[in-house]
């Protein structure tokens, strides 16, 4: 019986400061979207001349489609953020399965209309691995007070457009 209470103190020991670590989380985000530039082509499909590009929240998209294999990202009320990113290369055009030597931040966007305010890690960014995998922990600004329509993307450092997207974890 002892040996029950025991296990059952260190259970509950070890499960209070993971409850209260949740409480501490602004957003998460588990799986990614990769961009695709165009949303639709109004007009006649075989000669749509005009296109829609796949804008989110004011940032443009990047100028080709790119994959992501996988995302995992949590902000904390303190506006610290970790992201880590697998997968992430060019889905078209002649350097297919690339990281066309990219380097990227994170965007975090908490309004759901405008006007927008981009919190962002350091836009130098961190460069993309060979085989698109890359780990961002760092600080975002300003800091979000709060985040009621959490939108993450991670974008390029050399233009600012966005390459994916996160799937918030409710």
């Amino acid at each position: 019986m002892t040996k029950c209470i025991i296990a059952v103190a260190v259970a509950l020991g070890f499960a209070l400061p993971a409850a209260a670590d949740d409480n501490d989380n602004l957003a998460r985000f588990k799986g990614g979207i990769g961009v695709i530039p165009v949303s639709s082509a109004p007009g006649p499909a075989p000669t749509a001349t005009v296109v829609n590009r796949n804008i989110v929240r004011g940032v443009q998209p990047a100028g080709q489609i790119w994959v992501i294999e996988g995302l995992r990202a949590e902000v904390r009320a303190d506006g610290s953020i970790t992201v880590d990113g697998r997968g992430l290369l060019l889905g078209g055009g002649n350097n297919i399965g690339s990281n066309a030597n990219a380097k990227v931040f994170a965007t975090l966007i908490c309004e759901a209309t405008a006007p927008f305010t981009e919190r962002n890690t350091s836009l130098a960014g961190v460069a993309l691995e060979a085989d698109g995998d890359f780990r961002i922990n760092d600080m975002l600004t300003p800091a979000p007070a709060d985040c009621a329509s959490p939108v993450l993307l991670i974008r390029n450092a050399a233009n600012q457009a966005w390459f994916a997207a996160g799937i918030p974890k409710r």
